[in-house]
């Protein structure tokens, strides 16, 4: 067993907390409780925890739209999660960021990005910050596939190779981009070969397996803390919904039924429940457990949320500015 029982089970956790969040983002975004754009996570939970597993709490990451699954992975807080979605003022960004915009600097997370690719340089600064600093720190920063045709893309990945910068670069291959497919984007069905060009490792995983993730992340990270420099990690995943709510793509305007019903046959979390019972991990009873008290959780961050004030008429000129001094 490659890790110890106690974070197989964190990571399980985290896995179901990602997918609970979700599922009740979207019953509430149908009720109308929840404003804006919602882009869900649900189906690529392996990918976060895999990733946020092999990092510790003062590493950074840089988000996607599709970003509740990474902040949770690296350990924000639901409350203030939740009440960002719904627009309040106990939220991460006193309500105004919304979705795809959760940051919390305490641990790590520079921020959602609600721009393609927008994240890319951002984590690649952070670790060029780690690296003028002395310290070990390691900046990860997720990304779509096709933000991998992106300048910041090939930019960022340049700079960190001349520079060994200590940057894990988390491609997420969820096969479309909105509704593109990824064999209309590229020609290259395995974007991880663009590594060679910037003489960087760069290796494709099963992003619905938490523990392949888990193990390619863990030694990208061990060569970035020793100033070995960066690596590029795709992991191949898939969406189970629209690129966002109420995106058609529920009938067959772009994806088939079928294609979705394939997909969620290989549940990452499903996957890795089978592991743990098999591997003696833990039980049928005890994973049930731990669904139930998520469950219970999620309710309660849902209450905070709808029970906190939205943010005064003033707070629409405030944190707009740095201040003076």
């Amino acid at each position: 067993m490659p890790m110890e029982r106690d974070n197989l089970l964190q990571m399980y956790q985290s896995m179901v907390t990602i997918r609970q969040f979700e599922e009740r983002v979207a019953d509430l975004y149908a009720r109308g409780l929840v404003p804006g754009l919602a882009h869900l996570y649900t189906g690529q939970e392996a990918v976060a925890v895999g990733v946020c597993a092999a990092l510790r709490d003062d590493d950074y990451i840089t988000s996607t739209h599709r970003g509740h699954g990474h902040v949770i992975a690296k350990g924000s807080r639901l409350n203030e999660m939740m009440a960002e979605l719904f627009g309040k003022l106990t939220g991460y960004c006193k309500g105004k960021g919304g979705s795809m915009h959760i940051a919390d600097m305490d641990i790590g997370i520079l921020g959602a990005n609600g721009i393609a690719g927008g994240g890319l340089p951002i984590a690649t600064g952070a670790g060029w910050s780690a690296k003028w600093r002395g310290t070990d720190q390691v900046s990860v920063c997720f990304f779509g596939d096709n933000s991998a045709n992106n300048g910041t893309f090939h930019e960022s990945l340049n700079l960190a190779a001349q520079f060994k910068l200590p940057v894990i670069y988390v491609c997420e291959n969820n096969l479309y981009g909105i509704s593109n497919p990824h064999e209309n984007q590229t020609p290259i069905r395995n974007l991880s070969v663009r590594a060679m060009a910037y003489d960087m490792p760069g290796q494709t995983v099963d992003g619905n397996d938490v523990l392949e993730v888990y193990e390619a992340t863990q030694k990208a990270a061990k060569r970035a803390r020793a100033q070995e420099g960066p690596s590029l990690i795709e992991c191949k995943t898939y969406r189970w919904r629209g690129h966002h709510e109420g995106d058609p793509n529920q009938g067959e305007r772009y994806r088939s039924r079928e294609e979705i019903a394939k997909w969620r046959k290989k549940d990452p979390i499903e996957r890795f429940a089978k592991y743990l019972i098999k591997e003696k991990a833990a039980t049928k009873a005890e994973l049930a457990g731990m669904d139930d008290a998520v469950a219970a959780r999620i309710d309660e961050c849902v209450e905070f949320a709808r029970s906190s004030e939205f943010p005064p008429l003033e707070e629409l000129y405030q944190d707009i500015y740095v201040n003076e001094g």
